[in-house]
């Protein structure tokens, strides 16, 4: 569905993606992962076309997504980022009709089908009960939840969200990412967290400097040798309850040291 092809980008001279390669599958959820710098939201901002990469090429069923305008991506491909609290003066309801822009005229006002869309996404995230609400009042969890109908809202075939557990409490965390994985779209989402990135993802894809060092499931990906030579860390891997691959981790040795 959705396909980076050897795609390169810079800031300046600073080389941020060399030769990025990926490909997301119709229905699956898929983490990027990597250490701060390693262009984890480079490439997620590069996918729907914020940026346009320096070499590559990014394609949507099979077309390159520069082809299309970006009305036409937005009714394609929702989008999940952290939002500056000043567009966040709206009651619950009116950010989550927000999701319909894509499919209206330049002068055309909303109708009770673009109410109902936004009512039943609301409803299915669980936050139908926040419609009166304002946004600025509500909790990390429950603007993350409001910001996940809004892209629902769009009606797209693809979700992409950038670090949607930032500055979440661990229970908010599982139950955004819960929630994401229960809606069954194809989506891309990327995480710090790499045991929740194992527990809800179905693959795995781990950057480093601009290029992907591992693809593949949790199992496969989370190799200890490799995170703990990537993030400067010890680590090891056990198997959770429910045989989910689960990294513990340890302070390098000499870290804290007065010598």
């Amino acid at each position: 569905m959705l396909a980076a092809r050897g795609i390169g980008h810079s800031y300046g001279r600073r080389p941020v993606l060399t030769g990025v390669d990926l490909q997301v599958r119709r229905g699956e959820l898929l983490g990027l992962l990597g250490p701060n710098g390693g262009g984890k939201t480079t490439l997620l901002r590069t996918l729907f076309g914020a940026l346009r990469p320096l070499e590559g090429t990014v394609m949507f069923d099979g077309r390159p997504l520069e082809q299309l305008n970006p009305r036409q991506i937005a009714q394609r491909i929702a989008v999940v980022v952290q939002e500056p609290q000043s567009e966040l003066m709206l009651s619950v309801a009116d950010m989550a009709l927000l999701g319909r822009t894509p499919h209206l005229g330049m002068f055309s006002r909303r109708s009770s089908r673009d109410d109902a869309i936004a009512a039943a996404a609301l409803e299915k995230v669980g936050a139908l009960g926040l419609a009166h609400r304002e946004v600025s009042e509500l909790s990390g969890g429950e603007k993350q939840r409001v910001l996940i109908a809004r892209a629902l809202v769009q009606e797209a075939d693809c979700l992409l969200l950038d670090e949607p557990t930032n500055h979440l409490d661990i229970g908010y965390q599982h139950q955004v990412l819960d929630l994401v994985r229960s809606l069954g779209m194809t989506a891309v989402v990327v995480l710090h967290d790499l045991n929740l990135a194992a527990r809800y993802c179905d693959r795995l894809v781990l950057l480093d400097r601009g290029r992907v060092r591992a693809d593949g499931e949790a199992r496969e990906v989370l190799q200890p040798e490799l995170i703990g030579a990537l993030y400067g860390v010890g680590a090891e891997r056990t198997a959770a309850y429910d045989e989910v691959p689960q990294l513990l981790f340890r302070r390098p040795e000499g870290a804290g040291d007065d010598t």
